[in-house]
């Protein structure tokens, strides 16, 4: 149970220092391009979209590797065992969507939960911190 515990905890961690790290980095670039309000926000927002992804993908991953491991569970239903499945589930699971065609079983239902968890803080985190680049810029240019 410490390993399931252990590997959960390094894979929100990863995700959640990219969150940290793509937001500091929009914080500090944002103010220095030259450009238009608007297109700083819409930069932003691609930004948080990239990083969202890139979460994703590291959930993914974590699931790929624990699947195709013994003793961590499986993933089953409409699922061929591809990275591609992997991602597909997890950005179901990390929108807490879950539509319900690829279902964990074993110690992967752990790290589904706590990647539902992980991504509806990591989108209002972003949702934050878009409304207040929004916010400076706005009242800045009204």
């Amino acid at each position: 149970m410490f390993e399931v515990f252990l590997v959960n905890s390094v894979v929100v961690s990863l995700a959640v220092g990219v969150h940290y790290e793509f937001l500091y980095r929009l914080t500090t670039l944002l103010p220095k391009m030259r450009m238009l309000h608007r297109s700083r926000i819409v930069l932003g927002v691609m930004g948080a979209l990239v990083a969202h992804a890139v979460e994703v993908w590291i959930f993914a991953i974590a699931y790929f590797f624990m699947h195709h491991t013994d003793g961590w569970g499986q993933l089953t239903g409409s699922f061929d065992g591809s990275l591609m499945d992997c991602a597909y589930f997890s950005f179901t699971v990390f929108s807490t969507v879950g539509f319900g065609d690829i279902e964990p079983a074993g110690h992967l239902r752990y790290l589904t939960g706590i990647e539902s968890l992980t991504g509806l803080l990591l989108v209002t985190w972003s949702a934050s911190f878009l409304f207040l680049e929004m916010e400076r810029y706005w009242k800045t240019r009204l």
